[in-house]
C-alpha cells in the first residue's frame, strides 16, 4: 500500500506532557514553550485543559496561558474540555478548537473520569451543542484503543463502537490512544480495519505511548492503513495517571524524522523541534526522551 504522501503532526506536548510532570511550571515558561512550537512549523498544538485544578494541578493557569500565548497564523491551539465548567471557560479564554475524551475500556472510564463510557458520552452532548452554537471545532479521543490496565486486551469492537459515537456527535477528527503502549502492529492494524468500517481514516488519528518502545512501528502501521494524522509529544513528555508505568507519549521528533526518511512532508521543522525539546527539558532538569534530540545534540548538530 502507497504511504500518505503528506502528514500532519498534532503536538500534544503542552498539555498531555505536562500535565503528568510532577514540577508544575509557571505560565510565562509554559507560553515561552508554546511560542517556540508555534514556529516549527507545527499546524496543531493543544495548549492546555480546562479542568479541575484540584484533580489536574499543572493546568490550573489554562486561562493565563491561553491569554499569553502568541497565536500564529494558520496554527490552531485546541484545549481539552471535560464539562460544560470547562467548555464555559474555554470559550471565555478565546479558544477556537476544543477536545473531548473517552474510552473504550468501562474501567478506564470510571477510573480516569469516574463515570461509565454512556454517562462519559452523555455528558459531552451540551458541550457538543454549545461548541456548534459557537462554531468551534470538536475533536474525540479514544483512550485504551488496545488494551487496559485493569481489563487488559480492548475489544476492537468496543473501540470502533465509541469511535463511531463520537463522530456522530459532530467531532471532526477522532484520535485513537493506545494510552499504555501495549500496542504492536498486528494488533493496531487490526483494531484499525475495524474502526475503519465506520469511521473514514481521513477522520481518524493515531496516539501512541511508547511503553514497550513500539510506538514508532504502530505509527508505520497505521501509515500503511492510511492515517495520516498523528499525535506526538515533544521530547517524549508525559504519560497517564491512571496507567501505572504508562511511559509518555512517542517523541515529535522521532516520529519527525522517521517521516522525513520516508520522504513524507509535514512542513515541520526538525531543527527547531530539537531545539524547543531541549528547551522544555532543561526547565524539567534532565534530558529529552527522544533518541533523536539527544542523537542530534551530541553531533552538535542544535
Amino acid at each position: 500500500m502507497r504511504l500518505p504522501s503528506t502528514v500532519r503532526l498534532y503536538e500534544v506536548g503542552p498539555r498531555d506532557g505536562l500535565q503528568n510532570e510532577k514540577i508544575i511550571l509557571p505560565a510565562e515558561l509554559k507560553i515561552d514553550f508554546i511560542n517556540r512550537l508555534s514556529g516549527t512549523g507545527l499546524t496543531h498544538i493543544e495548549a492546555t485543559s480546562f479542568v479541575s485544578p484540584k484533580w489536574v494541578p499543572q493546568m490550573g493557569d489554562a486561562a493565563a496561558v491561553m491569554a499569553g500565548i502568541t497565536r500564529a497564523p494558520g496554527v490552531s491551539y485546541p484545549v481539552l474540555v471535560p464539562n460544560e465548567k470547562g467548555m464555559d471557560a474555554a470559550i471565555q479564554a478565546g479558544a477556537q478548537e476544543i477536545a473531548v475524551f473517552a474510552a473504550a475500556s468501562e474501567s478506564f472510564s470510571q477510573k480516569n473520569i469516574n463515570c461509565s463510557i454512556a454517562e462519559s458520552l452523555e455528558r459531552f452532548k451540551p458541550v457538543m451543542a454549545t461548541a456548534k452554537a459557537h462554531k468551534i471545532k470538536v475533536r474525540g479521543y479514544v483512550s485504551c484503543v488496545v488494551g487496559c490496565p485493569y481489563e487488559g486486551a480492548i475489544a476492537p469492537a468496543a473501540v470502533s463502537d465509541v469511535a463511531a459515537k463520537l463522530r456522530a456527535m459532530g467531532c471532526y477528527e477522532i484520535s485513537l490512544g493506545d494510552t499504555i503502549g501495549v500496542g504492536t502492529p498486528g494488533k493496531v492494524k487490526t483494531m484499525l480495519d475495524t474502526v475503519m468500517r465506520h469511521v473514514p481514516a481521513p477522520e481518524l488519528a493515531l496516539h501512541c505511548h511508547d511503553t514497550y518502545g513500539q510506538a514508532l512501528v504502530n505509527i508505520y502501521a497505521g501509515l500503511e492503513m492510511g492515517i495520516a494524522v498523528f499525535d506526538s509529544s515533544i521530547a517524549g513528555l508525559g504519560g497517564c495517571p491512571y496507567a501505572k508505568g504508562a511511559t509518555g507519549n512517542v517523541a515529535t521528533e522521532d516520529v519527525l524524522y522517521m517521516l522525513n526518511g520516508l520522504g513524507i512532508q509535514t512542513g515541520v521543522d526538525l531543527d527547531k523541534i530539537v531545539e524547543a525539546a531541549w528547551f522544555i527539558s532543561d526547565k524539567l532538569g534532565r534530558k529529552p526522551v527522544s533518541k533523536v534530540a539527544n542523537a542530534l545534540k551530541h553531533e552538535n548538530f542544535v
